[in-house]
């Protein structure tokens, strides 16, 4: 239980703050020095007054001679004003004055929750303007009116919106992760027109709901779950008041973003409670129902979870948190940011804020990056957006002739390079490239979005909705998106329960940006149905892939009863940036259920077809947006150098695809020297869906008789490139090939390699003994060609060898399975890691084991990272460093073949007898020093020709240690690349 709350509050921790610039650690020096002050404001009148705890920044450059401007910074549901003061600390380092503050209900500030309600929320914004309107260090646009910006995530993202609805002192903004109606968000039904307009003009336009819609049962829970802690709301309910409330940092998030992320181990302690003598009962039941909501809001979720459907009387509630209904007030900029991987406010609420705040001829910037309230932003990505609000900021805010304004960052549209990758648990290593277009397609007067028209096939079907809803659909998660992610691309979708409709095979790659649309026909014996449709990207295997982990729901009334003549309706699917490759399938699936809304109680059975099926078919229409992929800095083009291998692999495996016959014809071929030459590595490359390259255009050779060591940095990519070998995964490029021959699963020429890697895989009840013989008789060849008793003498465990291994010790096991390697004495040897576990006596008989096994014309690979180890083992190096070779060689031209010996004398009457002989060696110097003979060889001479000179003199050396070892030249060259 202990290890559930924990794996829901880290969830809670990531989805209910909503923080997009909160992700990262704390940025790098500020650029000048920051002081905070702590206060505590009051707000409202009468019982509505609250104290507000807030902490203003403060950079020295901000003076009553040179005032600055101020942002206001608003935290995520959930959080209080330490959710953002990295971000604040960013922002004065930058300049700024910086306010933040706990939301009313939140953190150490009183008062109960009103969901950005005008009347509170709102109006406490107003009173913290009016603070900073009367500091002399805050510029000032006039009297009583500061020069201000205001900045939040998702529950902070819809304030700084209705703020600057409300108080035309609100200069610029910048929302994230937001909603544009809250009632659409959460009673999401996206059916019908979006924006006026058919198809669409802006790329991700989305029905906002009106009347109703289906219910987001499991995010409207979690939202409650958080709210609801009876922490300072219920003791002023109680009558505790103010000064009782004690430290409210026990909700989820606080104490999430006080360990960073993690969730406590154990719920969170209550403060403290009054006496309860006198106390209304009333009060006392709603505080421990609603915890730190107002009523209305707690009686409106009551509602909505009792019965799963939107009342007007819950609208209203919803509404009046809207910024929907007030956009035309807004006249401040506006940077609108939003999340690709985002089930609670998708793409299309911010498509509604953007087109609802140009309408006014106010300037917006739309920025979509890769992430959200599913999945965390990269630390990249999570610079790139505090660059981002902060020039919105400098540029809006500073006066014209500030020369810390800097650039016009415009009015464009900015959305994260399309890939084929899956919604994952957590964004890939970098971050994802962006691309950059110059307006934001329909807004302003700007071209309308272009689409994409693809044929559908798919003849009318049955679709079951079973009782109660149960089973249903798994397709998201709230706070993880795709659950496919998590099944290897599995889509949990329950036969019998859905319609799919799907295209031909691509013959070119399509890159989809915004949201597609399609129309259905559908037919209800009762006239309703609630379904789901989403948008599967279907490789040539099979495996299905939801981009996003995005579902749209559909609350259909009106529908006709009769399956031969069904209703027509148009179906917006999730907004999505995704890129179709060639060969994929686009699939449509249309399903009955889905476990994160609410499911109606009745059976039912809908038929579903695609609109003028009669006619051909309906088409799926498809959103495009061209754009300059952005390249700035060293990152960037890294990025675009992955995404460039990643391409090279998806055309690769084109390739095999179209020439496969060919292909095998040539891998089929013997390497003429494959006898020579055991191992090959020919530019192979292995990159993962995530978009991580582990090996990147690996090359080198192994001759017959070396021992090769692989060395390299943890995440080098030693153990990928040791698996590809073996066949247990695949190289996206490049040939591996061993004696020869191709190398592969099941390739026959693997049955010559004897390998130990990632584990002993042994069988705990079994004797070691057992253990290699059960093994070698998995291999179907006969026992006599094992050698078993040669394997045995090699593990070195005597009378150990018949006992059962769980009994063993980490080296015992660790021998067992190196003796496995070696059984049938293979023609290649591949050992990971083979001294872990080792005492130095077993590591000095393993070295002298694999130095004998190579001299009978074996060839041994070691990765391994005891350094000095392989400097004793080894002949050759191979040295790895993310993913790439950096260097190959013996290990004396990896050391160097001169460099620095300190020379140790049995005797130190010889010392001078010892100069003279190395001195006359070519190119060596000698001096004296209190260690004793330190002699530099230069470039002519080699340790082994110094001490060669020093015995046939008969001088008696003790200590013959090079000054510069393999650990050296191994940092040296890693901290190179």
């Amino acid at each position: 239980m202990r290890s559930a709350r924990a794996a829901l509050g880290a969830v809670l921790a990531l989805l209910v703050t909503g923080t997009v610039l909160v992700s990262l650690p704390g940025t790098a020096a500020a650029a000048e020095d920051v002081r905070t002050e702590d206060a505590r404001v009051p707000s409202g009148s009468g019982a509505d007054a609250v104290e507000l705890d807030t902490t203003l920044y403060l950079p020295a450059s901000a003076t009553a001679d040179a005032p600055a401007p101020a942002v206001v910074l608003a935290h995520g549901f959930g959080g209080s004003k330490r959710s953002v003061a990295d971000d604040a600390q960013d922002l004065a380092g930058r300049g700024f004055v910086v306010l933040t503050y706990s939301a009313r209900g939140f953190g150490e500030s009183t008062g109960q929750i009103g969901l950005d309600d005008p009347r509170y929320e709102v109006a406490d914004l107003s009173t913290l303007l009016d603070l900073l309107a009367e500091r002399d260090d805050v510029l000032l646009d006039g009297d009583g009116d500061p020069r201000v910006g205001v900045a939040g995530a998702s529950y902070g993202g819809a304030l700084s919106l209705l703020g600057a609805a409300y108080d035309d002192r609100v200069d610029a903004i910048a929302p994230q992760i937001t909603w544009n109606s809250l009632t659409a968000a959460l009673f999401p039904s996206q059916t019908g027109g979006a924006d006026g307009a058919q198809p669409p003009t802006t790329p991700a336009a989305t029905p906002q709901t009106e009347g109703t819609g289906v219910y987001k049962r499991l995010w409207a829970g979690l939202f409650f779950g958080v709210g609801s802690v009876p922490t300072g709301g219920l003791l002023d309910a109680l009558g505790g008041g103010a000064g009782d409330a004690g430290d409210d940092e026990g909700t989820t998030e606080d104490t999430t973003a006080d360990t960073g992320g993690a969730a406590p181990a154990s719920a969170p302690s209550l403060p403290q409670l009054p006496d309860l003598a006198g106390v209304d009962p009333a009060a006392v039941e709603q505080a421990l129902t609603c915890g730190r909501f107002r009523a209305d809001i707690c009686a409106a979720y009551q509602d909505s979870a009792a019965t799963g459907t939107l009342t007007p009387e819950v609208a209203a509630v919803l509404d009046r948190s809207s910024p929907a209904a007030v956009l035309d007030r807004i006249t401040a900029p506006t940077l609108l940011v939003q999340g690709t991987e985002d089930s609670l406010f998708g793409l299309g609420q911010a498509d509604a804020n953007a087109r609802g705040i140009a309408a006014n001829g106010t300037e917006v910037k739309v920025v979509w990056y890769a992430g959200g309230h599913d999945s965390q932003a990269s630390e990249r990505e999570t610079a790139e957006l505090r660059d981002l609000v902060a020039g919105w900021f400098s540029w809006h805010l500073r006066d014209g002739d500030d020369p810390a304004r800097g650039e016009d960052p415009g009015t464009g549209f900015q959305y994260p390079a399309p890939t084929g990758l899956g919604s994952t648990l957590g964004s890939v290593q970098g971050g994802t490239p962006s691309v950059v277009a110059d307006a934001y397609p329909g807004l302003d007067g700007a071209a309308s979005t272009e689409r994409t028209d693809l044929a559908l096939d798919g003849p009318l079907q049955p679709v079951v909705t079973p009782a109660g809803g149960t089973p249903a659909a798994i397709t998201m998660v709230p706070g993880l998106g795709s659950i496919a992610s998590a099944l290897a691309g599995t889509a949990v979708e329950i036969p019998g329960q859905f319609a799919a409709f799907s295209t031909e095979p691509l013959d070119e790659a399509v890159e989809v940006v915004g949201a597609p649309t399609v129309d259905l026909a559908v037919a209800s014996p009762s006239g309703t149905a609630t379904l789901f449709a989403k948008l599967y990207d279907v490789g040539p295997d099979g495996a299905q892939t939801l981009p996003g982990g995005l579902v749209a729901p559909l609350s259909l009334t009106g529908l006709s009863a009769d399956p031969t003549a069904p209703t027509e309706v148009t179906v917006t699917l999730p907004g999505i940036v995704h890129r179709f490759e060639a060969g994929h399938t686009m699939r449509v699936v249309v399903s009955s259920t889905d476990q994160a809304f609410a499911l109606p109680a009745e059976a039912g059975v809908y038929s579903v077809a695609l609109a003028g099926a009669g006619n051909g078919g309906s088409a799926l229409a498809v959103p495009t947006v061209e754009g300059q992929a952005q390249a700035d800095g060293g990152t960037s083009r890294w990025w675009l150098l992955l995404g460039a291998v990643v391409l090279l692999g998806l055309l690769g495996w084109a390739a095999a695809v179209l020439w496969g016959r060919r292909r095998r014809r040539v891998t089929s071929v013997v390497e003429p020297d494959g006898e020579d030459v055991p191992l090959r590595f020919e530019g192979v490359t292995k990159a993962y869906k995530d978009g991580f390259v582990a090996v990147k255009d690996l090359s080198f050779e192994v001759r017959r008789g070396q021992v090769l060591g692989l060395l390299g940095p943890n995440g080098a990519g030693k153990t990928t490139s040791l698996r590809m070998l073996m066949g247990l995964i695949r190289p996206n490029a490049g040939r591996i090939s061993v004696f020869g021959h191709a190398a592969g699963p099941g390739a026959p020429v693997l049955s010559r390699l004897g390998s130990f890697v990632e584990g002993t895989g042994l069988m705990p009840h079994l004797s070691g003994r057992d253990n290699l013989t059960l093994y070698w008789a998995a291999t179907g060849r006969p026992a006599e060609d094992a050698h078993m008793e040669e394997a045995i003498e090699v593990a070195g465990l005597g009378a150990a060898i018949d006992r059962p291994v769980r009994r063993y010790s980490q080296g015992m096991r660790q021998r067992v399975a190196i003796a496995q390697a070696m059984l049938g004495l293979p023609d290649l040897l591949v050992l990971d890691e083979p001294t872990n576990g080792l005492d130095p006596p077993q590591i000095h008989a393993m070295r002298e084991v694999l130095q004998s096994y190579a001299a009978t014309g074996r060839t041994v690979i070691v990765s391994s990272h005891l350094l000095s180890e392989i400097e004793q083992t080894c002949t050759h190096v191979v040295v790895m460093a993310r993913g790439q070779k950096i260097a190959q060689g013996t290990v004396e031209e990896i050391v160097g073949t001169g460099g620095a010996v300190l020379v140790g004398l049995a005797d130190d009457s010889d010392a001078d007898r010892a100069s003279a002989v190395l001195s006359g060696l070519p190119g060596v110097t000698v001096e004296r020093t209190d260690e004793g003979l330190v002699a530099d060889l230069g470039a002519q001479t080699s340790r082994a020709q110094a001490l060669q000179a020093l015995v046939a003199a008969d001088v008696a050396v003790d200590q013959f240690t090079p000054r510069r070892r393999l650990e050296d030249a191994f940092l040296a060259l890693v901290g190179e690349s």
